[in-house]
């Protein structure tokens, strides 16, 4: 592992600058509050800041202004109903059914609102037994409030400020997670790969592409000054956000079979120097991802050129050296594969070119595509969308049901003076964090809560007994708030170490001497909620992830099937419009990678939950291998030449059947499965032809050593798009055989 690299990433991320921004917002108020002996009675000024800064996530301007606006709303409004109803736990009970059912419910309204409604009900629990001190409603409200509202103000100045930056770290992560992906990739050019663990890696990271990539789109095609208001700043950014989409798409395409490689090849040194020119690729890609986080200039770690060059050399002199008739279809292969990694290279190249500000080579933003309509869109507000999800049908409402009840347990059991719960409080926000709609991730944020805040605690005891300077203890502070808030995203286990830590540094604040007690008060309400989630989440209208299964494998067949069909009738030289084209392979990617979150979900379920487990493992793993020889197969469609010799109006036939059957499988009664047969579909090609005549040539002794790295023969083509085409009707095939097997 390059350590200065990871450092450089994480310094530079998005995740780190929102950390130190937060954590700056909080202190600065903090220590001009204590100046002025008066912090222990606003303490809730800071504690609103901390809460409405977790409400802003990445996103346009006017939807992080609106949900920044929305929750200081709540904020105010079950501050003060909390407050003001305190003392009468008949009204809390019905507060918390009220609120827990509401707020819950505005996860249907998309992510961003989902996390305002969540957070909303984390601040109606702490105002639930009355706020710390012994103001009235209305003034801890007000002051709450006024702490979120001096996050609204830095939230506006620092956008100002830096209008391009959020979008820089964004695209930034685009690159490093591309750079992540080659590097998986380049494993199987090893000897002995394990391709099964392989593959499951890719899986896994295909689904934080997608994630990160839309998450960008929005960022980028719903910021005004990115589109309609662009100066070369914005223009520069584009560029490079759309061409780390090419490149994904590249990487994509190089995918071949991999075990027939390893055959032909695994014996030879050339694939051990394609995996570490592979890895010195992924490391170019981290290092322009890191510069464009960073906004710096980059300059390439190694001369592209000059290694590549020598890569060719090699291939070249093991070709002169063993191919004959019988190995030319293996070189043929071998040959492709060079091809594709040329073009990655001269991609990077590119890249970097542009990310040294070179306007010639930036394009207009005028590409006659709509943006638009690449972006997700969000549920309007719309009150009859809200009200007709009042339903056992709707997952969002089984979510709320299972918030609710979970917050009425832990209420309740609070009151129970058996128990000795002092601080209600911290059972209901750990249920809130803890709780999600799907029992896999509950099951896993449950894990790692517990090990953070058993550890955070240990260390906290630690720190608050063995350390007395106040400057030492306000810099502990300071780190651990910033680390929480900038590993939230990513390490959930290490985030909630540095919450206790600081949470804990705080109650020392505010009650010194009284530390033991708040030590193990955390640890067995945590443990107490950690039980109450546990039990709820399985046994109270649970949602399995193989409930979703069906219905997402016919939403990947028929993407998948139309993203196949824009590139052959491409290839046929139809009048296909490339937004078409874009918008097919767009949502034929996010199709895989929502069936393969789906399948890493499903490993978390109680195995009598994970039906059709292995079937549903293998449609995932041959759902990547057909997507990703279409998008190798599209590399010839933007050539846009001729391939007439082979049947490609026969080709596509054929692969359709297959998808055809697939589909009408999972979506017709059982009953009628029988009527559903595969037929023979004979496509009439030339290629065949053409490669005997080839490899009769060789023999006849007249082979010719071209050594145009960028050139590639004619009948390699039609032997790559044949393969190609076998390649994605036999995981059709397959995909037709696992359907049966799952209905």
């Amino acid at each position: 592992m390059n350590y200065t690299s990871e450092l450089k990433k994480f310094v530079t991320s998005q995740y780190i600058y929102s950390g130190v921004r937060i954590a700056l917002a909080v202190v600065i108020p903090s220590i001009i509050l204590a100046y002025l002996g008066v912090l222990k009675q606003y303490f809730l000024f800071p504690l609103g800041t901390i809460f409405l800064a977790l409400t802003d996530m990445p996103g346009p301007f006017h939807r992080r202004r609106n949900s920044l606006i929305l929750a200081l709303f709540f904020y105010f409004f079950v501050a003060l109903i909390a407050g003001l109803l305190k003392d009468f736990p008949i009204l809390i009970f019905l507060e918390i059914i009220i609120f827990g059912l509401f707020f819950t419910m505005l996860g249907i309204y998309g992510k961003r609102l989902d996390i305002v409604g969540s957070l909303t009900l984390v601040v109606f629990a702490i105002f639930i037994d009355g706020a710390p001190g012994f103001h009235s409603a209305i003034w801890n409200a007000g002051i709450f409030t006024l702490g979120a509202t001096w996050f609204f103000i830095v939230f506006l100045l620092v956008t100002v400020l830096k209008p391009y930056k959020l979008a820089e770290q964004m695209i930034g992560e685009n690159y490093i997670e591309l750079g992540k992906y080659l590097r998986i990739k380049s494993k199987f050019y090893l000897k002995n790969p394990d391709f099964e663990g392989i593959y499951k890696e890719i899986f896994g990271l295909e689904v934080r592409i997608k994630e990160h990539q839309e998450a960008t789109r929005e960022v980028v095609f719903k910021t005004r000054q990115m589109v309609k208001e662009s100066t070369s700043t914005s223009r520069l950014l584009m560029q490079l956000f759309l061409n780390s989409f090419d490149l994904h798409e590249m990487l994509i395409l190089s995918t071949n079979d991999y075990r027939k490689l390893q055959k032909s090849f695994g014996d030879k040194e050339i694939l051990e120097k394609i995996n570490i020119y592979l890895n010195k690729l992924s490391n170019e890609l981290i290092n322009i991802g890191i510069s464009i986080q960073g906004g710096m200039k980059a300059a390439p770690i190694i001369n592209i050129s000059d290694e590549l060059h020598q890569l060719h050399e090699d291939y070249f002199e093991l070709r002169n050296k063993e191919m004959n008739a019988e190995t030319l279809e293996n070189f043929m292969i071998l040959r492709q594969i060079f091809l594709r990694i040329t073009e990655i290279s001269e991609e990077l190249q590119t890249i970097y070119k542009i990310k040294a500000q070179d306007i010639k080579l930036v394009k207009s933003l005028s590409s006659g595509l709509d943006l638009e309509k690449f972006v997700t869109k969000e549920e309007k507000l719309n009150y009859k969308v809200f009200i007709n999800n009042f339903s056992l049908k709707s997952n969002h409402f089984r979510h709320a049901i299972r918030i609710t009840l979970a917050m009425l347990i832990g209420y309740t059991i609070s009151k129970f003076s058996f128990l000795e719960i002092h601080k209600v409080y911290w059972i209901l926000i750990t249920i809130l964090a803890i709780m999600r709609p799907a029992y896999s991730i509950t099951k896993r944020r449950n894990i790692l809560r517990i090990y953070g805040t058993v550890a955070g605690a240990i260390v906290g005891f630690l720190i608050v007994n063995y350390i007395s300077n106040p400057l030492v203890l306000l810099i502990i502070f300071l780190v651990c708030l910033m680390l929480t808030f900038s590993l939230l995203k990513d390490k959930y286990a290490w985030a909630v170490f540095f919450m206790t830590i600081y949470i804990f540094l705080i109650f020392d604040f505010l009650k010194p001497g009284n530390f033991q007690d708040i030590f193990f008060e955390r640890l067995y309400d945590t443990f107490l909620a950690a039980i109450i989630v546990f039990l709820v989440s399985y046994l109270v209208l649970p949602v399995w992830e193989h409930q979703k299964n069906k219905t997402l494998i016919l939403n990947y067949l028929k993407a998948n099937q139309e993203y196949f069909n824009k590139v052959i009738d491409i290839l046929n030289s139809e009048n296909v419009e490339i937004q078409e084209y874009k918008m097919s392979r767009k949502n034929a990617i996010i199709s895989l990678a929502n069936l393969s979150d789906n399948f890493q979900k499903m490993l978390s379920d109680p195995k009598d939950q994970q039906k059709n487990l292995e079937n549903i493992h293998l449609f995932v793993t041959t759902s990547h291998l057909f997507t990703a020889y279409v998008a190798s197969l599209s590399q010839y469609a933007q050539k846009r030449e001729n391939y007439s010799e082979i049947d490609l109006q026969g080709w596509k036939q054929k692969i359709n059947h297959e998808v055809n059957l697939a589909t009408s499988i999972l979506e017709i009664e059982q009953n009628n499965q029988l009527t559903l047969e595969s037929k023979s579909i004979v496509t009439h090609d030339t290629v065949d032809e053409l490669l005997e005549k080839r490899k009769k040539e060789i023999k006849e002794e007249e082979f010719l050593d071209r050594r145009d790295p960028k050139a590639i023969s004619h009948l390699t083509e039609l032997k790559n798009i044949k393969e190609l085409l076998e390649l994605i009707y036999n995981e059709a095939r397959e995909q037709r055989k696992i359907a049966k097997k799952l209905v």
